[in-house]
């Protein structure tokens, strides 16, 4: 073999390996989706002031791709008129959607969900109540995690009264409604019931609970959590790989601690 072919032959050699090996590096690359849900109390602290840099500050300090927020108030007299979602979301640096439950005190009270990623749609999915109940909604995004892999992610709030018939209908509507979907589905939030409830019985048909390859963590009250009424839950079960889940207890940001699971979506 001549000189010149050989030289050839070791310059194609340089072109080809290091792009088969981006390739493969890019084949290997996991799909990794940290998710907070943390109720913020209307943006009142538990010192009974208002201060959204503590609550940006659970935020921050978690690093989420994605977190469902309760209690929130969009330009309420109480909130001091500030939209608390897009309020957080620019302390954040992530992006966000509000769903309206209901009008309250010059202006509105629902769930917010922000997210690292861009959103490509938002829709808000009320849920069914008795007439003298408060109204509940649920916070539904679609998103992009990378080229040609879009997940759905829903925030919600379940009805806090100790008879559980409208937790009962919202989690019904919540299977009905989002199950099944066009893509691999996250739901977080504040659901107000304990494991082994018939409501989260009910939903746990449909969704798999990250406590359930984890550990059950108590979420609230956050000075001395006893209970467990705050969730992430995922669907279908083969799409995703809970990795990690770890409250993260800030008895001054918010009566509630906040729950952090680490998702891996799988191939």
């Amino acid at each position: 073999m001549s000189r010149l072919s050989i030289i050839r032959i070791l310059l194609v050699l340089c072109i080809l390996v290091p792009v088969q090996l981006k390739a493969q590096h890019a084949t290997k690359e996991r799909k990794i989706v940290r998710v907070l849900t943390l109720n913020i109390l209307h943006g009142a602290t538990t010192k009974g002031d208002f201060d959204l840099d503590v609550i940006s500050d659970v935020i921050n300090n978690t690093k989420p791709d994605l977190v469902a927020l309760q209690e929130v108030d969009y330009k309420t007299k109480r909130a001091k008129n500030f939209d608390l979602t897009t309020e957080l979301a620019q302390r954040t640096g992530m992006t966000s959607y509000f769903a309206k439950a209901m009008d309250y005190d010059g202006g509105a009270y629902g769930e917010g969900v922000l997210s690292k990623w861009p959103i490509l749609s938002a829709k808000n999915i009320p849920l069914p109540h008795q007439p003298t109940s408060e109204p509940r909604a649920a916070a539904e995004i679609t998103i992009a995690i990378s080229p040609g892999d879009t997940i759905r992610f829903i925030g919600t709030h379940l009805d806090h009264l100790k008879d559980n018939r409208d937790r009962m209908m919202q989690v019904q509507a919540i299977n009905q409604k989002l199950i099944p979907g066009d893509y691999p589905s996250i739901l977080a939030g504040d659901l107000n019931d304990t494991p082994g409830s018939e409501p989260i019985e009910i939903l746990e048909s449909k969704w798999s609970a990250a406590y359930q390859e984890t550990t059950l963590e108590p979420t609230f009250p956050s000075d001395d959590p006893k209970g467990k009424i705050d969730y992430i839950m995922y669907t279908p079960k083969k799409a995703w790989k809970v990795l990690e889940s770890k409250t993260i207890c800030d008895e001054i940001a918010s009566d509630h601690c906040g729950y952090l699971v680490v998702l891996e979506l799988l191939p």
